[in-house]
């Protein structure tokens, strides 16, 4: 990519991107304000569309300026197993058989203590269910939290300061909740390998300190929205209705896909096999989330594209950092591009300090709430939950000042503790 334009052109369509995804619930509007026109303007306010839509807007722009080859060797050079590791998570941790499972984990929890069920079920499913994605992954406990959220507290009338405060309480704990571990989180991912960090390291590190911060902001939020919470009364109880070896199967189709996240010619086969089986055995399914998981995978990809072009700029800004500025301004920057990005950047370098490894990284992760674009998981909670905020849109701004509160308190458990 020789052109002496083709840098500034990717900066100025990737901004206009962040910017898209910032002016979603305009566009719903607009949906609503003119029905002729209303599937153009209900696509642009798709928060999934808005990176695929501008991955081809980059694409045709560098056709036009580089020529075929180039563009075409740029393009294969991406690599997209995240976005359909993403896509083929969803599916399966989004079906009967799991959810019950987890219902009943939660279920059993809540009945050790002597509190309300439902401030107890809703603080788990922010607490522990994002503290399991060091285990299952991260997307996997984004579909699963956003799942039983939706059919439990977002389905009741609740109002909007509770959807954002748990949406922005969900968001920085999935990110921060899936570092106990160094293949769970997306931006420890990219730089475990290269930098020999270790299960002990990342809980010595980074696992309990999460933990606290996940706890804290739990609590806060459970706290913050008490007396809604105790106006919808006692959940339902969970149970069983899929026969066991379904689950069982479910479960080992699960393991399977998390076992090889780095491999996709086997986990998506795993997921064609598994939809087969779904298939055959449809009494025990509901709707496989498989449009969900597309415009999810379809959003990460662009994302790929897109991110790809920034590294000319991302990268000497971060470079350029002394080792505690480098944790606020990654905080800062994952607002704007995905946290992995940044530490993969980061892993590139030679020579760096292990104060400022450690810094990055937790400056990535503790930013990874702050916007739809910040963590790889968050799309799909959106995708998820949307459809219970008003208009079906997730207002941008609103989720930046509620995922500010829980940011600080992951911030300071970090620098702090």
């Amino acid at each position: 990519m020789n052109h002496p334009f083709l840098p500034w052109i990717a900066a100025a369509i990737f901004a206009l991107a962040v910017l898209h995804t910032f002016s979603t619930k305009y566009f719903e509007h607009l949906a609503h304000k003119h029905p002729r026109h209303a599937g153009v303007w209900h696509l642009l306010g798709e928060v999934e569309v808005v990176f695929g839509l501008w991955a081809m807007v980059l694409a045709i722009a560098l056709f036009a300026l580089a020529g075929k080859a180039p563009t075409l060797e740029y393009l294969e050079s991406r690599n997209f197993t995240e976005p359909l590791f993403v896509f083929a998570i969803m599916v399966v941790a989004g079906t009967r058989s799991i959810l019950q499972v987890c219902g009943l984990l939660v279920q059993q929890i809540a009945r050790l203590t002597p509190w309300p069920k439902a401030m107890v079920n809703y603080f788990l499913l922010l607490s522990v269910v994002p503290l399991l994605g060091s285990l299952i992954t991260e997307p996997a406990a984004m579909t699963l939290a956003a799942l039983m959220l939706r059919d439990s507290v977002f389905s009741a009338r609740v109002s909007e300061k509770l959807k954002y405060a748990t949406l922005g309480v969900l968001f920085v704990n999935i990110s921060i909740g899936g570092t106990l571990t160094p293949f769970a989180a997306p931006p420890v991912l990219m730089v475990a390998a290269t930098w020999q960090w270790d299960l002990a390291f990342m809980i010595q590190t980074f696992g309990w300190k999460a933990a606290v911060a996940v706890f804290v902001n739990a609590t806060m939020v459970t706290l913050l929205v008490r007396r809604e919470l105790l106006g919808l009364g006692e959940p339902t109880a969970a149970r069983m209705t899929v026969p066991p070896i379904v689950v069982a199967v479910h479960l080992a189709f699960l393991l399977g896909i998390v076992l090889f996240a780095h491999h996709p010619v086997v986990f998506m086969g795993l997921l064609l096999f598994f939809i087969g089986y779904a298939t055959a055995y449809a009494a025990h399914q509901d709707r496989l989330i498989l449009r969900e998981a597309l415009l999810v995978a379809f959003f990460l990809g662009g994302l790929v594209v897109l991110g790809g072009q920034q590294s000319w700029w991302l990268q000497p800004l971060l470079m350029g950092l002394s080792a505690d500025a480098v944790f606020y301004g990654a905080t800062a920057l994952t607002a704007i591009t995905d946290n992995a990005a940044l530490t993969y950047l980061a892993s590139l370098v030679p020579g760096l300090s292990d104060e400022f490894k450690v810094a990055i990284v937790a400056g990535a992760v503790t930013g990874g709430g702050l916007t739809v674009i910040a963590n790889a998981p968050n799309p799909a909670g959106v995708a998820i939950l949307k459809g219970k905020f008003e208009e079906g849109v997730v207002n941008a701004g609103k989720l930046l000042l509620a995922a500010l509160p829980p940011t600080v308190v992951a911030a300071m458990a970090f620098r702090i503790l």
